[in-house]
């Protein structure tokens, strides 16, 4: 599943031991904004010694931006077994993939790996990646497995574009729509939306993740174990989706015609296969 991805400080071990025993699909151990300058390169050894422990999620780790001093010394520390993932920031250059999954491919292989078994997920943060996202997103699939998805990065991109955040984010809905047509054109899963900052804000934070799953988004970045309840909740069907989509899933492979009516509403091929999507999700979340 990839409903919520929990953000944790790489150098700070309590908070990292936490997070990795937390109702999360995934979390990501950060060697970038959450750790100061003087802090990142003892960061790695950390990271290294909790994905070596025992967990019951998965593990990414934010790697610093590619144009930085800092990211492949990044890949060399933490590239090894059990790392399920790299997450890379500010994306902005079909080129800096391909670097990326070479330099990935050769330490899998130098470490006994095999050669695109870590996940690759890249964060669209910038008014630069904004303007490449489908030449990105094209290039993410052309590597062949190993960038399944992209990610949104608010903050930046709001700093980055001098875009004020509001709670309603109505500003945020280009982007978003961008990234949710650009992956299902270049044959990615749906995007992960971005982190929510005002944390006082719960109300407006359940808002902002039904809007995201509405678009299409299939998950959340979190920064707060008390985001996570909610994220879960609103990108995994409700159970009166569920219900519903039984319904019809039952009333179309019965009926023997292409369309039918069931409570008033026209039922046609996309609205079966949308049900029987919302069952397979809900059965992947019940497994």
């Amino acid at each position: 599943m990839n409903r919520t991805y929990l953000f944790a400080p790489g150098d700070h071990p309590r908070r990292v031991a936490k997070a990795l025993t937390l109702d999360t699909d995934a979390v990501i151990l950060d060697l970038e904004d959450a750790v100061a300058p003087a802090a990142k390169v003892l960061a790695r050894e950390a990271v290294r010694s909790a994905i070596a422990q025992p967990r019951r999620c998965r593990a990414y780790v934010r790697v610093n931006a590619f144009d930085t001093a800092l990211c492949f010394d990044d890949l060399l520390g933490i590239i090894g077994p059990g790392l399920d993932g790299v997450v890379l920031p500010k994306l902005e250059e079909p080129a800096q993939l391909i670097a990326l999954d070479w330099a990935m491919a050769a330490l899998e292989r130098a470490r006994g790996l095999a050669p695109g078994s870590i996940d690759l997920i890249s964060i669209i943060e910038t008014a630069r990646g904004h303007a490449a996202l489908r030449d990105l997103a094209k290039a993410g699939a052309a590597l062949g497995g190993r960038l399944r998805r992209m990610a949104f990065g608010g903050a930046d991109y709001t700093l980055d574009l001098g875009i004020t955040w509001t709670l309603e984010e109505a500003e945020l809905s280009p982007i978003r729509a961008e990234m949710v047509l650009a992956s299902r054109a270049a044959g990615l899963e749906p995007p992960i939306d971005t982190v929510w900052i005002e944390l006082r804000e719960a109300e407006a934070f359940a808002r902002s993740c039904a809007r995201g799953a509405g678009l299409g988004f299939q998950g959340r970045l979190c920064i707060h174990p008390d985001q996570l309840a909610t994220a879960n909740a609103a990108y995994s069907p409700s159970p009166e989706a569920v219900a519903e989509a039984r319904r019809i899933v039952a009333a179309f492979e019965g009926a023997t015609t292409a369309s039918i009516q069931l409570d008033g509403r026209f039922i046609d091929a996309p609205i079966f296969d949308r049900a029987r999507r919302i069952l397979a999700l809900d059965a992947k979340i019940a497994g």
